[in-house]
């Protein structure tokens, strides 16, 4: 076991422990904390992989303004971040979709790929001047719909906190 499979793993283990305390948290501002730093085990796993360009998008996009976006909307719009007692469900039925469909995800990517070795360096993984080529050529419109959609969120999550009551 190398260096590289070691912080894989490690980088993998700190993504789920984090992504299973978003779910599992009862206070939103925890929640949005918890997913920052699932976000940043896994642009961590993408540094490992040599995916510079990526890890950074992750970084800069997810963490610097997904995750900073929900924040404000949450302290913005004055909503409760207390737990609610009306808001409790049993937890059983969304645990058994979320097994559900992982299984099946794996299935379908087991099956689709197999478990044969990636051949990494034959698709150019961890280029980042094919990525930006591709992201600012074939995924522009995408890219600028996206940052007028946040903008948008933006806009809405500061028009309903000053709202008067």
């Amino acid at each position: 076991m190398t260096l590289a499979d070691v912080l894989l793993a490690a980088f993998g283990a700190l993504a789920l422990g984090a992504g299973l305390a978003v779910v599992a948290t009862d206070r939103i501002v925890r929640a949005g904390l918890w997913l920052a730093v699932a976000f940043a085990g896994i642009a961590g796993a993408a540094l490992v992989l040599a995916a510079e360009f990526l890890a950074w998008v992750l970084v800069l996009v997810y963490v610097g303004a997904i995750v900073v976006l929900l924040l404000f909307a949450t302290m913005l719009t004055k909503a409760p971040t207390d737990p609610s007692e009306d808001l409790d469900r049993a937890r059983w039925p969304g645990a058994a979709v979320a097994g559900g469909v992982g299984l099946a995800l794996a299935a379908a990517v087991t099956g689709a790929f197999g478990w044969s070795k990636a051949d990494l360096d034959a698709n150019g993984a961890g280029d980042a001047a094919a990525m930006g080529e591709a992201v600012f050529s074939e995924w522009v419109l995408p890219f600028e719909v996206l940052s007028l959609l946040l903008l948008a969120a933006l806009v809405g999550a500061v028009a309903v906190s000053t709202r008067s009551r």
